[in-house]
């Protein structure tokens, strides 16, 4: 067990946070950096703008793959990734029209249960051809909509004179560098067109929906360079950010406002918003449906680029420099506020690697994880599940930010719950439940997508009751009053579920079918007492008592028989199982059994010394092709929990194909289809935060002859 070896001044943050900065050299389709602020996010390409969208295609690599591999999905996952270039925002999303009048009882299936009949939202089918089968219909329009929207591109148009087509083979390019500063969160791009060097500095505001670039080249005074804008109608596809091809279905109308100053308002179906452009020089113009132009007689130009909902709703934002000098302040802000870790060792390449891949999931869960709503799986950069956000990954995606002291960032989206609490509410009375039952696939309205997985799934319950106690935590005495007057009645409800949903049979309360388990591997008619849900059942259960003695109320007692008399989960061969019914367990998907003890603290369900032989067991025998990158970390926060520091810097350096992080910090899991992923980096983070505490007298946990100088952690439950 190591412990900290920290310096009497600190650990100088700016050092750690530069030594990682990213350098890119070259194209490459999975290679995109981001900037952004939590709530909106612009991704660029080399050239530090979106100038060559096909090279960044998702859909259409993710289509090849699928070609190449003879239509098996198995096979096309294996592909090299390639991440989209797209301009998202939080409130930016779109809903095609609703001629049948689809609603969610449209999509239900009935469900027997030890309580009556129940009805789920499963009806979510395609054929093998890949067309909705015959009554999922309404499913699948449902599962679709509303969709995130790509507010549009902002790219270079390069020409090689100024009457030709511009161009689109990124190849014509040469000498393409790029570097994203994470102390300031500033990308430079360099490269050479037509024997001339463009520059590009790109950077968003910290505080609003902006982006700002300066680009410098003498190809913009002689008419071969220009700033392009283009817009898309909204899209059902499952990856894609945008329709680019209906340009007939929106509409995209252009006001010059003044010298320097245009706006181009946007319009598609019910979905409206505003550009506002920016520039020290030039003219900006229409060339096509949907596409402008902006030139300039100068060998440089300024720019800034503003999207809100509406007019009324466009923010003073200032020059370049303003925003340039903001986004240095805010990130200088960001990286000096709560914890550091550093991570050395001689002889152990390992060290600097997962130094390297945590300090590149800070920057990338700030941008993308840290907005008013969970996020999408992908983040703010790509689109996954039509940009919907899944609430069984909420936790992974944000509940680091409390361990590494900055749980407002995770508190920021905290509120969105109270705001769907009556639809949680809603259902669960039509299943039969007091209580409130948080749903797994939503958009922002929180009404669920159909699914035959996700709807049965039961793990996204708890979060929000982990999250709250993570605040308390992390929280000062005000902050937990605060939280106490907001919560309280979430917390309730939201026990309250759960302390109706189990089954009381044979004097045990168990978690009975139709259940999905985390590892999606199973019948949900069939399962019952899911390993880890059963843990997590108890520590929720747990949380809403404490609350309530905030409060100044007594313990429920209805709950306290519940967690009392709860069913341990079932042990075979002297190791837990994931399910207490056949076929007890499958060694693919999510090793989420481990999770019982390690996510979650302690309880009186599970012995540590059988959840420890559950974990060689996993370690040896799992089928590591089929786990996902948040995996790793569970199986960390289990060793670590254990008291294994070796172990778990271990299964976190794992060599495995979803385990991967590349030189941007992404985590990349099937493909095309998933070339991003959040919770992977999400629980890096709480994983490491809580390694930093995890050694006695909260010292830091990791192998002996390293040398780990942490300062800042918030300890998590023990």
């Amino acid at each position: 067990m190591g412990e900290s070896k920290a310096k009497a001044n600190g650990i100088d943050r700016e050092s750690l946070i530069s030594r990682h900065n990213v350098l890119i050299e070259g194209l490459d389709p999975e290679h995109v950096l981001t900037v952004g602020n939590g709530d909106f996010a612009y991704s660029l390409d080399l050239t530090g703008m979106q100038t060559f969208p096909d090279f960044h295609d998702q859909s259409a690599a993710w289509n090849e793959a699928m070609r190449h591999a003879n239509g098996n999905p198995v096979d096309a996952f294996v592909a090299a990734p390639t991440v989209n270039t797209a301009t998202m925002s939080n409130w930016a999303w779109h809903e095609m029209p609703n001629p049948e009048n689809y609603v969610l009882d449209d999509a239900m299936t009935e469900y027997q249960t030890a309580r009556g009949t129940v009805s789920y939202p499963d009806r979510y089918a395609f054929t093998a051809e890949g067309q909705v089968a015959e009554g999922f219909e309404a499913g699948a329009w449902l599962h679709a909509n509303p969709h995130r929207l790509d507010l549009g591109r902002i790219g270079l148009v390069l020409r090689e004179s100024v009457s030709s087509d511009p161009v689109t083979d990124p190849a014509r390019i040469t000498d393409g560098t790029q570097s994203l500063d994470l102390w300031a969160g500033v990308v430079a791009s360099s490269f050479t067109f037509s024997e001339h060097t463009v520059t590009v500095e790109t950077v968003a505001s910290p505080d609003t929906d902006t982006v700002a670039f300066r680009v410098a080249s003498p190809l913009l005074a002689d008419g071969r360079l220009a700033i392009g804008f283009s817009f898309p109608y909204g899209s059902e596809g499952f990856l894609d950010t945008g329709d680019w091809f209906s340009v007939e279905r929106h509409t995209s109308e252009l006001e010059i406002v003044e010298n320097g100053r245009a706006t181009i308002t946007r319009k598609l179906d019910n979905s409206t918003y505003v550009e506002e452009i920016r520039f020290d020089s030039g003219t900006l113009r229409e060339v096509a449906a949907h596409r402008f132009e902006l030139t300039t007689p100068a060998d440089s130009i300024l720019l800034t680029v503003q999207f809100a909902p509406d007019r009324s709703r466009l923010a003073a934002v200032g020059s370049f420099a303003d925003i340039m000098e903001s986004s240095r302040a805010s990130w200088r802000d960001f990286w000096e506020s709560g914890a550091a870790i550093e991570l050395v060792a001689e002889d152990d390449h390992r060290a600097f690697e997962l130094e390297r891949r945590v300090v590149l999931s800070q920057y990338l869960t700030k941008v993308n994880s840290s907005g008013l709503l969970p996020p999408q799986e992908t983040g703010l950069i790509t689109n996954s599940w039509h940009g919907k956000f899944h609430l069984e990954m909420h936790f992974w995606h944000a509940a680091h930010f409390a361990g590494w002291g900055r749980s407002d960032l995770m508190e920021r989206s905290l509120p969105w719950y109270l705001s769907i609490l009556d639809m949680a509410r809603q259902t669960a009375a039509r299943q039969g439940y007091p209580g409130a039952r948080w749903p797994k696939q939503v958009g922002p309205d929180g009404r669920e997508s159909p699914s035959e997985i996700g709807s049965l799934l039961i793990w996204q319950q708890p979060h929000i009751l982990y999250m709250l106690e993570l605040a308390w935590g992390a929280g000062t005495p005000v902050h937990r009053t605060q939280l106490l007057e907001r919560f309280a009645t979430l917390v309730d409800d939201t026990a309250t579920f759960m302390g109706a949903f189990v089954e009381e049979r044979d004097g045990l309360f168990h978690l009975g079918p139709p259940v999905m388990p985390a590892q999606e591997y199973y019948d949900a008619r069939t399962s019952e007492d899911p390993t880890f849900e059963l843990a997590y059942w108890w520590w929720g259960l747990e949380i809403a008592q404490r609350w309530r003695e905030r409060t100044g109320a007594a313990r429920r007692n209805d709950w306290t028989d519940v967690q009392h008399r709860l069913a341990t989960p079932c042990v075979r061969d002297g190791r837990y199982q994931a399910i207490a019914t056949p076929p007890y367990l499958r060694r693919d998907d999510h090793p989420s059994l481990l999770a019982a003890l390690g996510v979650v603290p302690p309880t009186p369900l599970i012995d540590p010394e059988t959840m420890f032989a559950t974990l060689q067991d996993v370690l040896q025998n799992w089928d590591w092709s089929t786990a996902f990158g948040w995996d790793y970390p569970v199986m960390a926060m289990t060793a670590a929990r254990l008291g294994h520091g070796e172990l778990a810097v271990d299964v976190l350096t794992r060599e495995a194909v979803k385990n991967r992080f590349t030189e941007i910090g992404h985590n990349p899991q099937l493909g095309s289809l998933l070339p991003v992923y959040l919770p992977s980096n999400g629980a890096l983070l709480a994983a490491i935060s809580f390694m930093a505490t995890a050694g006695p007298d909260a010292t830091p946990l990791f192998p002996d002859d390293w040398n780990v100088r942490a300062e800042g952690f918030i300890p998590w439950p023990f």
